[in-house]
């Protein structure tokens, strides 16, 4: 039995773990998972305390992506009922981004699908920034356009952009088998322009593709190598309609082994528990909050998260603090209390349309420019039904979130 507390002690001394390291971390019996989970919360604790850190995303410009990742929803050539509209307005953009901020959030992750920015998206996106960080100076935000051009993350740099989000995904051995389009190394080119510039680079793991525990390994070796300052890790959400559809490899315990092994090569590193935690780490998604110091609140880019409430509710019964707020509870408190006046308005009011809230789209400054909501008939913008709520993929028996239908791109609110 590897002495998990020994190796966070040796780790601490400076003393980096190795690869041999990791295999025993990621190999280890079930029966091991309190101990293991233990020792890397002392490296958690040395690095970050009891703070976590609320990132909040904005999906600036969804699907039609011209690139063939097999993982994702808004792929070539993917059937996945998303929603897909153009970029939007800057105004608007900083409203989304508002709704996160006012749950706690002190990072904006700004993301727009496709191969990369033209100059005059880059353009876009500063003037997005600038309005954002007008009107809040202290946050953070972070942009993920895709691959970079020379100068342009020295303009996003200009702009007052802080971090660029480019993940390395998986092993540079497995590449190959989960994308055609481009390379792991067109990947690590990108972040290296991001820290050239001056941005912290933000780069992550995607697990239950098929890759091995070495492949594993393999790749957060490779975060290290780029230096990466903050790793969000995503779970595989096998959608409908990609060529990943109805995968499921992954254990809540194997999640949290994941984690840990991170933790232990990457210990003072911000690690964050990304996409489709809900789906795989489901009733350990407290548990990893000892090891993990990050998580996104709300929804994702297409797929809905769980309830922010719920996400605030880990983070106050865990002991945490929110890196920003003067008291997680106060501010988990104050946002039910805001929930519940709201949807009490919304009851009480008389049928038309709304935004979910109990105002109106015009009352919030909803652009006329974003794609048309969901219509209560059931259908997509798109004219497709949606589906049901929490479907089973095919007939393998997992169980996906719900596909997205709400915040940027609506006239609904937002989960935050």
């Amino acid at each position: 039995m590897v002495n998990y507390f020994s190796l966070a002690e040796r780790v601490l001394s400076g003393t980096s773990a190795t690869a041999s390291d990791a295999r025993a971390i990621l190999s280890s019996p079930n029966e091991d998972l309190l101990d293991l989970v233990a020792a890397a919360a002392r490296l958690r604790r040395e690095h970050f305390g009891k703070r976590i850190k609320i990132n909040y995303l904005v999906n600036l410009k969804s699907g039609l992506c011209p690139e063939d990742c097999s993982y994702c929803s808004q792929r070539l050539g993917s059937e996945a009922e998303i929603l897909k509209y153009s970029w939007l307005p800057k105004e608007e953009a900083k409203r989304q981004a508002d709704f996160g901020l006012a749950g706690g959030a002190s990072r904006v992750c700004l993301v727009a699908s496709g191969r990369g920015p033209s100059n005059r998206d880059v353009d876009r996106v500063s003037g997005m920034v600038e309005e954002i960080k007008s009107a809040t100076p202290g946050v953070e935000v972070c942009a993920c356009l895709g691959f970079l051009k020379e100068g342009q993350a020295h303009r996003l740099k200009e702009a007052g952009v802080d971090a660029y989000n480019h993940n390395l995904n998986t092993a540079e051995s497995l590449y190959a088998d989960i994308c055609s389009t481009h390379t792991f190394a067109d990947r690590v080119d990108t972040v290296d322009k991001a820290r050239g510039a001056g941005l912290s680079p933000c780069s992550g793991l995607l697990v239950g593709v098929g890759e091995t525990n070495d492949q594993i390994i393999e790749a957060i070796e490779s975060l290290r190598a780029v230096d990466s300052d903050s790793i969000p890790v995503n779970f595989l959400i096998p959608f409908d309609g990609t060529p990943l559809e109805g995968t499921n490899t992954l254990t809540p315990q194997h999640c949290v082994r994941i984690l840990c092994a991170v933790r232990f090569l990457c210990p003072d590193r911000e690690l964050r528990i990304a996409g489709g935690r809900e789906m795989h780490l489901r009733s350990l998604q407290s548990l990893s909050l000892n090891v993990a110091n990050s998580l996104f609140l709300g929804d994702y880019l297409t797929s809905e998260g769980q309830a922010a409430e719920e996400d605030l509710d880990m983070i106050v019964d865990g002991g945490f603090e929110i890196v920003g707020a003067e008291s997680a509870q106060q501010l988990r408190d104050e946002l039910k209390a805001h929930r519940a006046a709201h949807q009490a308005a919304f009851d009480g009011e008389a049928p038309g349309p709304a935004n979910g809230d109990g105002a109106s789209a015009a009352s919030t400054g909803a652009s006329s420019e974003t794609a048309p909501t969901p219509v209560a008939g059931g259908a997509l913008p798109c004219g497709k039904p949606l589906p049901a709520v929490g479907h089973e993929a095919g007939n393998s028996g997992v169980t996906i979130p719900t596909i997205r239908r709400r915040g940027a791109g609506t006239e609904i609110s937002p989960n935050a």
